[in-house]
């Protein structure tokens, strides 16, 4: 975060990087910025449709005990009701409140693909279009992570509930991936990865059989998964299959540098010694999983064996990078009774630390060609004011803390994608266009009971 000069080529990458100014410097050709550049945050999984859930699970009824289980009810219940139009104008939002905050590319495990009541469209890519319609407004790199999901549990048939998800037949998915992949191929800013929901929603052989298609596809393409979310899904797994679920996956499948398992939750320290050593990705979601009640990662023990992290706003209940690390953070203090606890080895900042394994451990959990600065990677580019009050005083050493650990909201001054200057003084380009539709989506579903 020193004084530099970055060049870039044609297509947004970086051309070099320089201490000192370049010999051929034009004057009114460099765009000069002003505040403490880091990189832009990889976030490893969203589920788009959710933003429109926002503080609309937040009651408890007086009959009941909330949990992961009755919170997913609720999220049927608007799942079952979104239209096309809709989601695309939901979606833009979200990925505008992204961009804002510092989120510069995102992995969209997409699980939401039929029409109401079930049916498939006539385009069966009609809902993955709407997302790519939402983020080409909104500027922003997409990992695009179609779901498999057959299952309503561990052998059993799914929900009703669940029917705008489930793909019965795994050739229908095979044929919707092959779709998006020559959808995609020409973008620079969208990959394709693909994400069998979880092992109680989608059966050994079908899994196998997803997993080989897919490779075939893309030797290289990301594989995302949910494990180890909830205890019971836990005590399922080893009723069912005979083993946790970590433990299955690496004993039945080649789980290495192209795998993202989200949660991660409740591992035995066995599995987390695996996952750390596999060059696997941890997608992390700490706001959305304090929320839902689900527990706490050993992040500790995984990061000291190597382990590689990645951040997502799941739910969408906050969409700060900053905050989900200080969640982290403080929930290894709270259970240990201790500071500092996901400091390097050897001691140093923590911000720093965990900021720097996210952006790249993200990068490459989404396949995008982003990080920390290099040449040739993708000028993702994150301002931070220095003039905000909860920056004052900072410099390079301690800037991340500051954000991170100071609750500085607002202070993402400016967002570069690829070059793109996307947001301008803490607004996106495209916001005020946005956020009028996006009201008028969220009165009509509120009005109609969603």
């Amino acid at each position: 975060m020193s004084p530099a000069f970055l060049e870039l080529d044609s297509q947004g990458h970086i051309d070099s990087i320089r201490a000192e100014r370049p010999a051929h410097w034009v004057p009114g050709s460099w765009l000069r910025l002003s505040g403490f550049g880091v990189p832009g945050v990889p976030n490893v999984h969203s589920h788009a449709f959710q933003r429109a859930m926002l503080g609309r699970t937040e009651w408890r009824a007086p009959d009941r005990e909330d949990s992961f289980w009755t919170w997913r009810s609720r999220m049927y219940e608007v799942a079952e009701t979104i239209q096309p139009d809709e989601l695309e104008v939901i979606t833009s939002q979200l990925y505008i409140e992204m961009l804002e905050a510092g989120i510069t590319s995102v992995g969209e495990f997409h699980y939401l693909h039929h029409a109401v009541g079930g049916g498939m469209y006539d385009d069966h890519a009609e809902l993955s279009l709407r997302t790519f319609a939402a983020a080409h407004r909104a500027g922003i790199a997409i990992t695009h992570l179609p779901v498999l999901y057959q299952q309503g549990g561990f052998g059993r048939p799914p929900l009703v509930e669940q029917r705008r998800f489930i793909h019965a037949d795994v050739d229908v998915f095979i044929d919707l991936l092959a779709r998006l992949s020559a959808v995609i191929r020409p973008h620079a800013r969208m990959r394709l990865g693909v994400a069998p929901h979880s092992l109680r929603a989608v059966g050994p052989e079908a899994l196998s059989r997803v997993l080989r298609d897919a490779r075939a596809i893309d030797p290289d393409m990301p594989i995302h998964m949910h494990v180890s979310e909830q205890v019971a899904e836990v005590e399922e797994c080893v009723a069912h299959l005979g083993a946790r679920p970590v433990d299955w996956l690496f004993e039945h499948h080649s789980v290495d540098a192209r795998w993202c398992l989200i949660h991660a939750t409740h591992l035995s320290e066995l599995e987390v010694s695996k996952f750390a050593e596999s060059g696997a990705v941890a997608g992390l979601c700490p706001t959305t999983e304090g929320n839902l009640g689900d527990g706490f990662f050993s992040a500790a023990k995984y990061l000291a064996a190597g382990g590689r992290i990645g951040l997502g706003t799941d739910s969408q209940v906050n969409v700060d990078p900053a905050e989900d690390l200080r969640l982290l953070e403080y929930g290894q203090r709270l259970q240990a009774q201790r500071r500092n606890r996901l400091a390097p080895e050897g001691g140093g900042s923590v911000a720093r630390h965990l900021f720097e394994n996210v952006v790249e451990s993200g990068a490459r959990a989404l396949a995008q060609p982003a990080g920390l600065p290099r040449a040739g990677r993708r000028f993702d580019l994150v301002v931070l004011d220095s003039q905000h009050p909860r920056l004052l005083g900072h410099g390079p050493e301690t800037i991340l803390d500051a954000w991170v650990f100071g609750s500085a909201g607002g202070c993402v001054k400016d967002v570069f994608v690829a070059g793109e200057h996307l947001v301008k003084d803490g607004a996106h380009i495209e916001a005020a266009g946005v956020r009028p539709v996006f009201e008028s989506v969220m009165r009509g579903l509120i009005a109609r009971g969603a």
